[in-house]
């Protein structure tokens, strides 16, 4: 089951109406550039990625994603000197924050040639006092438009095993409703 998540606040009333969440990531400028730290770093230049662990933070204009681990895959181009970044990685407590929202999982891809940042694994997204919780939560970063639904992933029986994708979950969430006048 996916659930649409709209903008705020003009959507609040009707997603509540359609028992809808009502949320949105803001349009993003995803062409801005990529800092990053770390407490470690191995690049890897014969597979065109980059290797970050421990404590690693990554800002693009006013989006920070942090986690354990991040592979950062580029191509061979350069443009003023740096390579062209395609895809990152992330796992190990994967937090994507905004100026006014926040979203937690397990794992994320953020694919910077679509635009789009996909997380899993017990993910949380948090706006104000507004959350909702389920298995995958995908961000458009061109439109704003957040999808959430109860899919999620399903670690290995094996340590270092990828985990598998499965249905069949929830979404659930709570909204905030604004003070009225007397009250």
């Amino acid at each position: 089951m996916t659930r649409r998540i709209a903008p705020l606040p003009i959507g609040l009333a009707l997603a509540l109406a359609a028992a809808a969440p009502a949320f949105a990531q803001t349009r993003h400028n995803s062409s801005a550039p990529i800092d990053f730290a770390s407490d470690r770093i191995e690049l890897q230049d014969r597979a065109n990625r980059v290797l970050l662990t421990g404590n690693v933070k990554i800002t693009q204009a006013e989006m920070t994603l942090t986690a354990a681990r991040m592979t950062v895959a580029y191509t061979g181009q350069i443009t003023n000197g740096s390579p062209q970044v395609s895809r990152l990685d992330a796992s190990g407590g994967v937090t994507v924050s905004r100026p006014d929202q926040t979203a937690r999982s397990q794992y994320a891809v953020y694919d910077l040639n679509r635009r789009v940042i996909t997380m899993v694994g017990g993910v949380t997204l948090r706006q104000g006092a507004n959350n909702v919780s389920g298995g995958r939560l995908s961000i458009d970063l061109d439109t704003g438009r957040a999808t959430i639904d109860g899919s999620g992933v399903r670690g290995g029986t094996i340590p270092g095993e990828p985990g598998v994708q499965n249905s069949g979950g929830r979404v659930t969430g709570r909204f905030s409703v604004p003070k009225r006048e007397g009250q």
